[in-house]
């Protein structure tokens, strides 16, 4: 069997569950502050990046479109202005377009560890500045043309424009104001310069501002839903990747429960082995010594230190019994051999046992038992050993002259309970929780040393909850404590009728 190392065991000891949530909770604002500091106004940088990649997609998928719409202004605007100003207008059109479609492409080159969401916002804000501007000298030409009846294809390239554009930007909503600014602004500028003083300008304005406003809400309206949609699916990956670092760390932490539990069993094993052997030759030959079987001692002090011997080895060996009884219970090794036994007999017979020790402290043993109480499905055992550690503990912290009740009846739900009380001081209630731990200890007992390892109660409610049952401990400072132990109404074995043969005629019977 290999040795269990300290380094072993301490690789069993996981983080507690606050020091765990504190810890995430730590790294998430970590994470938060590191989105911020790496040049993200919004705070979500992966987002970010995910809106400026979302506009390169739209920007180079709408490039045949863009094409075709400069195509179609400019052929319009043949009917007004000579073709070589047409043409220049057209080149300049195609240089910008290419220039926001070349921009949009480097960034599809660009790591997303490498990118810095301002600098490359500022540069699609600036291309598309430049683009919207090149859609503003389209009016200005047709207004050099000096020809009034033009103001028409000048709204229509406005309305249209300006929607395509928003559609294209409108993932940057800078970038929307960036590219219809300027197409608004040298509509406003042709329609004052071709009106001549004639007609009011408040509806063409009011068109134009209409359209405008309209646009920019549909803008911020379509960068709201992509913004929120990334948002949620960055949420979304973030705790995906948590509940995935959680299962892991959860994981980890059942491996490093089985290696510590597996440790625990052997050393558990090692040392029950390790232990027992020297315990016998100690026990045996302490008694020997204790009885004087081979002659008185010429010392009388060599018989008190043998009783002090025994005494000594036969609670290490309860403390050795009581420490594997409960690892077996903990691991669910605990097997139980039922069988049909008397919750009366084996109270009396615990009393009986004890009755010795409560004479000595002068406590006064009360039994009071419900009559025919029939027998329980349950391991004897178990039983005794239940009823034993209570009785005990009852009678260790009752002072002198107190009294312990013994109490066996039936429960209301058709079960059967057994009930200690004891007339000693009490547990505080916060310290309810602390002795039924394993080798917890109230004050009381620390401060009065009285002997025990803290396992008796863990044991009791271990083996009753084997047996599908309940352990309740009620006590109050300088009034008593009330142990009680009931069992399931599964567990009472009541009388069953009588087996009737095929043969046998009920007319027969005698008359009850």
């Amino acid at each position: 069997m290999s040795e269990v190392t300290a380094e072993m065991i301490e690789r069993g000891r996981g983080l507690d569950p606050r020091t765990a949530t504190r810890k995430r909770r730590l790294g998430a604002r970590v994470r938060e502050a590191r989105e911020r500091l790496t040049t993200s106004d919004t705070g979500r940088r992966c987002a970010d990046i995910e809106l400026l990649r979302a506009y390169m997609d739209m920007r180079s998928r709408s490039a045949p479109v863009a094409i075709m719409l400069i195509q179609t202004m400019g052929l319009l605007a043949l009917f007004w202005v000579p073709p070589d100003r047409v043409a220049v207008w057209a080149a300049a059109a195609f240089a910008s377009l290419l220039l926001c479609y070349w921009t949009a492409r480097r960034l599809a080159k660009q790591d997303d560890a490498r990118v810095t969401v301002k600098d490359w916002r500022t540069r699609f804000v600036a291309t598309e500045l430049v683009h919207g501007a090149v859609w503003a000298c389209f009016a200005a030409m047709i207004a050099g043309g000096k020809n009034p009846d033009a103001h028409t294809l000048i709204i229509v390239m406005l309305l249209v424009s300006s929607a395509f554009n928003t559609m294209v930007t409108a993932t940057i909503p800078a970038a929307v104001y960036a590219a219809i600014a300027p197409s608004s602004v040298a509509v406003v500028a042709y329609l004052v310069y071709v009106n001549h003083g004639g007609e009011p300008l408040i509806v063409p304005l009011a068109m134009v501002a209409a359209a405008q406003l309209f646009f920019f809400g549909l803008a911020r309206r379509f960068h709201q839903l992509a913004s929120e949609s990334l948002f949620f699916r960055a949420e979304k990956n973030e705790l995906i990747a948590e509940l995935e670092q959680a299962k892991a760390n959860s994981d980890e932490a059942r491996r490093r429960a089985e290696e510590a539990n597996l440790a625990k069993s052997r050393f558990l094993a090692t040392m029950s082995h390790e232990l027992r052997t020297p315990l016998n030759a100690i026990l045996g030959f302490s008694e020997v010594l204790k009885g004087e079987l081979f002659g008185p001692h010429a010392v009388a002090s060599y018989r008190d230190y043998s009783n002090d011997i025994h005494s000594s080895g036969q609670h290490l060996l309860m403390l050795i019994n009581e420490i594997l009884d409960l690892s077996r219970v903990e691991a669910g090794r605990y097997e139980l051999k039922e069988e049909s036994v008397s919750l009366v007999g084996i109270a009396q017979d615990c009393r009986h046992l004890l009755k010795l020790r409560a004479e000595k402290r002068d406590i006064d043993l009360v039994e009071t038992v419900e009559p025919s109480l029939p027998r329980i499905w349950a391991d004897e055992r178990a039983l005794r050993q239940v009823v034993l550690n209570l009785l005990t503990n009852a009678i260790k912290f009752t002072p002198q002259g107190g009294q312990v009740s013994l109490k066996v009846g039936w429960t209301s739900a058709g079960g059967q309970y057994i009930a200690i009380t004891d007339t000693g001081p009490g547990i505080p209630e916060e310290e309810i929780a602390v002795v039924m731990s394993p080798f917890g200890r109230g004050s009381l007992a620390q401060k009065n040393a009285d002997e025990g390892s803290g396992l008796g109660l863990p044991i009791v409610k271990g083996l009753i909850d084997l047996h599908g049952g309940q352990f309740l401990l009620k006590s109050r400072v300088r009034e008593g404590t009330q142990a009680v132990v009931i069992f399931p109404p599964q567990r009472v074995m009541n009388a069953l009728p009588k087996f009737e043969t095929p043969g046998d005629d009920p007319a027969r019977r005698p008359a009850a």
